[in-house]
């Protein structure tokens, strides 16, 4: 873009409130509005809230970390998350995004979606993550056959090396939002 066309967006977009900028110099940041789109959406996420509880008792149960996770443009995106209390312990934050090809959270997505879900996702690229990482389109579809005749998927150190993951579908959910839990 010109830097003409630049500068009026970035100057009506400091005008909504999405930007502000530092008159000393000149630099941009994100504004308040976006915070208060990122809090309404949140709070339109009824499930998110309401699994809380579920999360916690699956964390206590398991001693493990336990997400939540919704599939949004072909990748996994948190929602909420309960971390273990252990000093060792998988982590991730909430609106933090990971690949859908390779995390058992985004393989339990893709399972009971259209193939189209699984098209777009594999025309964005399955990049390896490491050594174990399906890469190839046709190994990801039989993952995913294997994925919803168990019910679950898991990661074995596809995302990240000693990492190993279960996810299961919340069906209803599933079929509104897409979502999934995962302990790790």
């Amino acid at each position: 873009m010109g830097k003409s066309t630049v500068h009026r967006l970035a100057s009506t977009l400091v005008q909504e409130d999405f930007l502000e900028k530092n008159l000393d110099t000149g630099a941009y940041r994100l504004g308040l509005a976006l915070f208060e789109l990122g809090t309404l959406v949140r709070r339109k996420m009824n499930f998110a809230n309401e699994a809380r509880p579920y999360l916690k008792s699956l964390m206590e149960k398991t001693g493990e970390t336990a997400h939540l996770a919704v599939l949004d443009h072909g990748s996994v995106l948190y929602i909420n998350t309960i971390a273990s209390r252990q000093a060792i312990r998988m982590s991730s934050d909430v609106g933090a995004r990971a690949p859908s090809h390779s995390t058992s959270e985004g393989k339990i997505l893709l399972a009971f979606r259209p193939p189209e879900t699984l098209s777009a996702v594999h025309a964005g690229g399955l990049a390896a993550g490491t050594a174990k990482t399906i890469t190839r389109l046709q190994a990801l579809r039989e993952e995913l056959r294997s994925v919803r005749g168990r019910g679950y998927a898991i990661d074995d150190e596809e995302t990240e090396v000693g990492l190993r993951s279960v996810a299961a579908p919340i069906h209803s959910a599933c079929q509104q939002k897409g979502a999934a839990v995962l302990f790790a």
